[in-house]
């Protein structure tokens, strides 16, 4: 219901804009696919670090779970290093908890993969797609940083190390902090 607001799905370019060459148009793209799985099966996860409500109702549908992990337990039932990730994963509490609250991930994760064409406000570029979500990281810890891409790096190998039993398929991150003047010293 809200398309026509979401000026980035066409865009051709303003003259003399940063943009004024690119042509983005998903819904030439969208005749192709939507997002959700490669041609070989794979469903497709992309991992947002930052938490965003994946309870949103443009969001629900495409939100990532660990089906291998039994929430709320205190075990790593999965043996994949992390207790309690059935959600996603929080770096400073070290289970999933939190991993559903941010404004601005939200946001993100709807410019990834709100559901589309089920008449909702908005729409993502990926329809279909899973949504991984990795929160509680500090911007001024580096440490705490690498520890939340980590986390999608570890899903991928185990999916890749057990033909796609564990883990999961990511193909991409996001983290659109935006700090200003951050020292990495």
């Amino acid at each position: 219901t809200q398309f026509s607001e979401q000026w980035f799905h066409k865009n051709a370019g303003a003259s003399g804009s940063a943009v004024a060459d690119a042509d983005i148009d998903t819904p030439d793209a969208w005749d192709i696919t939507t997002g959700g799985l490669t041609a070989a099966g794979d469903t497709i996860v992309v991992c947002v670090i930052e938490g965003g409500n994946l309870e949103h109702p443009e969001l629900i549908e495409n939100a990532w779970f660990n089906h291998g992990e039994i929430p709320n337990n205190g075990i790593d039932d999965d043996n994949n290093g992390y207790v309690d990730d059935y959600q996603g994963w929080n770096v400073e509490s070290e289970n999933d908890e939190g991993v559903y609250i941010g404004n601005h991930g939200t946001s993100v994760m709807g410019l990834i993969g709100a559901k589309g064409n089920n008449n909702l406000g908005v729409t993502g570029v990926n329809w279909d797609i899973k949504i991984m979500s990795v929160a509680g990281e500090s911007l001024m810890d580096e440490a705490s940083v690498v520890e939340a891409y980590t986390y999608p790096l570890v899903q991928r190998r185990l999916y890749n190390e057990s033909e796609g039993t564990r883990g999961a398929f990511v193909v991409a991150t996001n983290a659109s902090w935006g700090l200003d003047g951050g020292d990495p010293d």
